[in-house]
Order: C-alpha cells, then structure tokens, then sequence
C-alpha cells in the first residue's frame, strides 16, 4: 500500500497544529515520522486515519482520494494505528481486549473462547511474549499492555501499521522481538510508519526518514544519507550540544537509606543510600522489580517490612501522604494516570501538590498560587497558553514538566523519578536532564529509574542494578558501562 498526504492543515481552536504538512509512505517499507512533541506527528496520523478531520489537504492510497470516516473504516481498509497512549480495558482479559468487537461465534451466538484463546496463544507466540490470555489487564506491566496492543494489530490483516513510541514501556528484549516482528512484516510487504523519539533505534530499524516541525513538513532522507546530528538539525532548527548536559558533581552526606526493604514475593532486603546532590540511577530487566521498590518507599505497598532514614532519623512511610510529608516525592512511570489531571488546567495540577505552601490558615491564597504557577512556568520553561491551559492539550514532554513543577516545589529532600523521560523529545529531554542536575545541585537526593541504559549511564553518579526483586551491585561512575549492568541485570557476577 502507497500513501501519500499533500497540504495537511489542522487547527484546534484557532491554534495551528499542521500547516501545510506532508508524508509519503511506499510499499513494504519502515518509515520513521520524527519531530518533537507537538510537532504534529500523532496528529497527522490521526487524519490519516480518521480520528481527526482535516481542514485542507489531500488523502491519496494507492492512487485514489480517500477520507476515513472513523478508525473503524481505516483499519477496514487496511491502516492501524497502535497509540502511544494505551487503548486498554484494565478489567478485563487479555483475550477479551484482543477480541473486542471481533468476537468468534458458533452458530448459536455463543462466543467461542477455544478458538479465540487458541489465536491469542498464537499471536503471543509469534511476538515471543508469555501472558496468560486469561489474565486481567491491570495484572500486565505498561510493558505487557504494550505487546498486547501491537499483538491486537496483528489479528487484523493490516496492510499500514503506525506505531506511536511503541518501545517506550518495552525492555531491551521486548524491543528486541519488536524489531523481529516488524522486519518480518516489512518483508511479507506491510509497511510501517514509526514514531519515536529514540534515535538509535530509527537508525537500526527504518529505510526512510520524514521530520515535521511546528506542524510544518521540513524534509524526508534515506537513514543511509543522513546521521543523528543531522535529524537534531531538522526536528529543532539548532544544534543540541552535548546529549547529557556535564555538571560538577559535589556529593554530600547521606540523606536516604534503606535497609532491608521487603515484599514477600516481589523483592526482598533491598539496601542503599543516596547522599545529598547525587543522582542514583536504578537499571534492570522488565518485572525486575525496580518500579515496585519505589512505591514501597512512597508508601504506596502493602506488606512491606525494612527500615527507612532520611537524614539519619527513621521514618514511617504508610502511605503517600506519610511520605510526602517525611520529604519524598515521586514521580510516576505514567504521567497520564499517575501523574497528571489531565482534564485540569497546568495552575491546578501544581497547586494542588503545594496547598499548604499557598494557603494561610486553611484559605487559599490566590496571589501566592498565580505567582508559584507563573514562577514554575517559567522556570522549566513549559511551552503553554497560560496557566489555565488544560493539560491534555500540552505536549508529552510539558506534561512531564508540569509533574516536575508539582513535586519541585514541595521541596523534596528526596526525589524518586520513574522513567522520567518516556516519550519525551530530544529537545525537552536535555532540558528535563538540566532539571535533574539543578535539582542535585541544591542537595537533593535523586533516585532514577530508567529503562534507557544511555540515560542511565549518561546522568547517574553510581547505578544500582535491580533482578528479580534483588539488588545485584551498586556501580560506581567509573565501574558502569553497558556491558556490566547487562551482565548483573541477567544474574551474572562480574567477577567471573
């Protein structure tokens, strides 16, 4: 299937999302559509497949106009589109999401669960994923859930897929088995349009490159005629600098310790410090356990038992509120659901955070609210309208800052971050990985969980290493490299 779209416009109340924009997809090919966010990049796509209407422009597939009414009739045609944010019923199964809408019946109307398991076995199979189809989607990790959607785009014949950061919430391996299955599309003729924001893996895995800035089509190349540098260029008009911005690390006293954090079943006698301006960065496997340890630290676990100091004095974290008010602030894995009111403007997901820092005897202090949503928009330079600009209509990486603003300003003495920079672009992610580094230099304590390895590496003073619920080595800055995290990640020791 060929498509191609001319002089796309879309405006969302007076504001210009597209202008002018194009793509050209060939047949059997692997097309990365890059941009930062708010580039247009979802949004085209959603054009493309009738989830938005366009206000000018031309649709061609295959030679012939066309103008999808719904999702529905584009994945009729053959083009599914696998979303960035996860298209999930949580209380059902995996079974039932996959065959939602596309129930197999007897001739009696009943559903035939023999069958449907049998084909959902065998999806999984091919994506090498082991998910009980009778599990419950709130069982899966993000990282689950996300193979389920791609698996659920495998039952249809689809021609086009288009997927939206897919690896975003998948391990090395997952991503691994993603690259197999999407290269043995590829050869059977489907084409694929991917959308990431990870430049090493459009480098590995794409033919061709089309970028998207401000809503305006900049330029497509062949990966072959092109380098990382040179897509910098085009997706943000500028050099980037250093990816990692460098900092005189000044290390002080211990601020956080654990000592022998447990949960039956999910990890056992977890120790460590983070001392004052030091950024702890947290590796390992998909389910080893990394996210888990950092809710029982926010109190956000039942059944754990351990110790917790913070400046040498223990303290009880039964539950968020505990913690917060003992100093820790955690920013979640999911800022859609864990961290943001999406529906709610940027003034009220951070003031909510900080009452207490705003409010005199109980009252709501309007000025001083209006003055610390002015300084935190302006401080993490968050690209909006105001501060009643609604959440949902910002961009992935300025939702992230606005979580950060939310947590900053309850001045934490320690701060947890959980994949702080998923689905965030090349741009915001250097000024996130600024954040981080002022936030250290001001003695904050910072725990960092990232699925990222060059993330990791790239910002963290020493890597503690997490597998199946253990910590297996703490790395100093000169001990990491890829090899040994990998190493410890998968059970080895590095002595041997």
């Amino acid at each position: 299937m060929q498509i191609e779209m001319r002089g796309i416009d879309k405006s969302f109340g007076g504001n210009a999302v597209l202008k002018s924009a194009g793509f050209l997809l060939d047949h059997g090919e692997i097309h990365a559509l890059m941009g930062e966010n708010g580039a247009g990049k979802s949004t085209l796509m959603k054009i493309l497949t009738g989830v938005y209407t366009k206000d000018a422009g031309t649709v061609i597939v295959d030679g012939q106009e066309v103008c999808y009414k719904n999702a529905q009739e584009a994945e009729r045609a053959g083009i599914v589109f696998i979303h960035q944010e996860l298209n999930v019923l949580f209380d059902l199964t995996v079974e039932e999401n996959m065959f939602l809408g596309k129930e197999i019946k007897n001739r009696f109307g009943v559903c035939n669960k023999k069958e449907m398991q049998k084909q959902v076995r065998a999806i999984l199979d091919r994506l090498g994923v082991k998910i009980d189809p009778n599990q419950k989607m709130s069982e899966l990790s993000v990282g689950q859930q996300q193979m389920i959607e791609i698996a659920k785009a495998l039952m249809v014949d689809a021609q086009v897929i288009i997927m939206d950061e897919p690896t975003a919430a998948l391990t090395q391996s997952e991503t691994e088995v993603l690259f197999q299955v999407v290269n043995s599309l590829r050869e059977k003729g489907v084409s694929i349009v991917y959308i990431s924001h990870r430049m090493e893996e459009i480098f590995e895995l794409c033919d061709r490159i089309t970028v998207l800035r401000d809503g305006t089509y900049i330029d497509t190349k062949r990966i072959k005629d092109t380098d990382m540098n040179d897509v910098v260029r085009m997706m943000i008009g500028r050099e980037i600098g250093e990816r990692y911005p460098l900092r005189d690390t000044k290390i002080g006293k211990t601020v956080f310790e654990v000592k022998d954090l447990t949960c039956p079943g999910v990890f056992q006698n977890v120790s460590f410090q983070v001392h004052a301006g030091e950024v702890l960065g947290v590796a390992g496997l998909m389910g080893a356990g990394r996210t888990e340890i950092m809710q029982a630290i926010f109190g956000n676990m039942p059944h754990v038992t351990g110790h917790i100091y913070i400046d040498g004095k223990e303290v009880q974290n039964k539950n968020p509120q505990q913690a917060i008010k003992n100093g820790v602030g955690f920013i979640t894995e999911d800022r859609k659901v864990e961290g943001l009111m999406l529906e709610e403007s940027i003034m009220k997901n951070i003031s909510l955070a900080n009452l207490g820092r705003i409010s005199k005897n109980g009252v709501l202090q309007k000025k001083a609210e209006q003055d610390l949503v002015k300084q935190g928009i302006e401080e993490l330079h968050i690209k909006c309208f105001g501060p009643d600009h609604e959440c949902t209509n910002l961009s992935g990486g300025n939702q992230q800052k606005v979580v950060f603003a939310k947590w900053i300003y309850t001045n934490p003495k320690v701060l947890i971050l959980d994949e702080p920079t998923r689905g965030v672009d090349i741009g915001a992610k250097k000024e996130i990985y600024s954040i981080i580094n002022e936030l250290a230099a001001k003695g904050v304590a910072v725990i960092m969980v990232s699925s990222e390895l060059p993330e990791v590496l790239g910002m963290a003073d020493r890597i503690m290493v997490v597998r199946e619920g253990l910590v297996r080595g703490i790395l100093s800055k000169e001990e990491a490299n890829q090899e040994n995290v990998m190493i410890l990640a998968t059970g080895g020791n590095l002595n041997e």
